[in-house]
């Protein structure tokens, strides 16, 4: 049943992904800083649902052999892999790598501590769609 919901709205975000420009927007680590992924934010919207709650939804694209530096996001995260294949572990879990077509989901506030494309050659790219207080950064570098 959960397929049955979640895949329109895949396949929607996807066909945006790959048709919308990105949106300037100021993300932490966000738009291809040095050593770091490039953050494009699609859509971002108050959710009149949820008060008090912002929808995100953004493109992550890793280069080549690219490795994330380890952070966390306040709410709760769906991210879909559009093209390549990465490797994500969360604290306390075994690494798991996602290839193109697979998701997967992210508890609020637990350190996601590598995030890497696996491929030398090849870049890689997550569409995301996350939940954020309003007014709330989306990601944060873990504290050291």
């Amino acid at each position: 049943m959960l397929k049955k919901l979640l895949l329109p709205l895949i396949g929607a975000a996807a066909f945006a992904a790959a048709v919308m420009p990105a949106q300037a927007h100021d993300v932490p680590g966000g738009h291809g800083a040095p050593g770091q992924e490039r953050l494009d934010v699609l859509q971002e919207q108050r959710l009149p649902d949820a008060a008090g709650r912002t929808g995100h939804m953004l493109t992550v694209t890793f280069a080549p052999g690219q490795t994330s530096v380890p952070h966390v996001h306040p709410g709760s995260v769906f991210a879909y892999v559009l093209e390549g294949e990465v490797e994500s572990q969360m604290e306390g879990e075994q690494p798991v790598r996602y290839k193109a077509g697979q998701s997967w989901y992210e508890a609020p506030n637990h350190p996601h501590v590598l995030a890497r494309n696996t491929s030398k050659s090849k870049p890689a790219r997550l569409l995301v769609w996350l939940l954020t207080a309003d007014g709330e950064a989306p990601v944060s570098p873990l504290k050291k």
